[in-house]
């Protein structure tokens, strides 16, 4: 997911996604540890985009105050 797609969502949404990305992420390290994924890179995608959401869901905080 690109930033300016993260720009656009809400917070809601936003914290929705996140949610999703980290039980995503924590599977995929099961689905390694187990047997080696075909592409070990996607658990390095999503750690990035699991950082970009919550950089952020960060910046809207620190802007509202």
């Amino acid at each position: 997911m690109k930033t300016a797609e993260i720009k656009e969502l809400s917070n809601t949404e936003l914290e929705e996604r996140i949610a999703a990305e980290v039980a995503q992420l924590e599977q995929l390290k099961i689905n390694h540890a187990i047997s080696p994924l075909d592409s070990p890179a996607q658990i390095k995608v999503h750690r990035k985009t699991i950082a970009r959401m919550k950089t952020e869901l960060r910046e809207r905080e620190l802007n509202k105050k």
